[in-house]
């Protein structure tokens, strides 16, 4: 698995995506680092976080992070050579919940930058192989109101950037990996 070094999975809720990428990290049968980013909000979140905990093999790491996710893998990799981030849309959740939601400032999108930055140079540093999971939103209605486009908009732009920098991007529809990058 030492090619590629930068694997962005994609796609719509219920899609596969999270359950992919831990079927690619077991393949490889090398040690795996999953960094969760989401945040128990309320019961139904708390139930959702237990079943994705429960859906990892146990000799995996766990390292939950709401925030500098290059930092707290640099901290937290020791020896494993595969690292999960699941995933960007909790991350991107995460800023936008830290820097406000006006429409007209750019501190979420500052702050989105900054963090792919230190993602991107994590990756750059570590010996491992990086498969980075994120809800495609940009398929669906547009949002009636301000803070949801906000949001979908700094997803999206998120995605762009992870996409334009990783070695793959897979597309999952009803479970099924779509390969979008390279094209084939």
């Amino acid at each position: 698995m030492a090619n590629p070094k930068l694997t962005l999975i994609l796609g719509g809720a219920r899609s596969g995506k999270s359950h992919y990428a831990q079927e690619l990290a077991a393949l490889s049968g090398l040690p795996v680092l999953f960094v969760a980013t989401a945040t128990p909000g309320d019961d139904d979140m708390r139930r959702r976080i237990e079943a994705h905990r429960q859906s990892r093999p146990s000799h995996w790491h766990t390292h939950e992070s709401r925030l500098h996710l290059g930092t707290r893998i640099r901290e937290n990799i020791g020896q494993n050579r595969v690292v999960i981030i699941d995933c960007i849309t909790m991350l991107i959740s995460n800023i936008f919940m830290q820097c406000g939601s006006s429409p007209e400032d750019t501190a979420c999108e500052q702050m989105m930058n900054r963090e792919l930055t230190e993602i991107f140079s994590c990756i750059k540093e570590t010996e491992a192989h990086y498969l980075v999971v994120s809800n495609e939103v940009g398929m669906g209605i547009i949002p009636a109101d301000s803070v949801t486009r906000l949001y979908r908009d700094l997803l999206g732009k998120a995605n762009q950037i992870i996409a334009k920098e990783a070695d793959e991007v897979l597309l999952m529809v009803a479970g099924i990996p779509m390969r979008v990058k390279p094209q084939i």
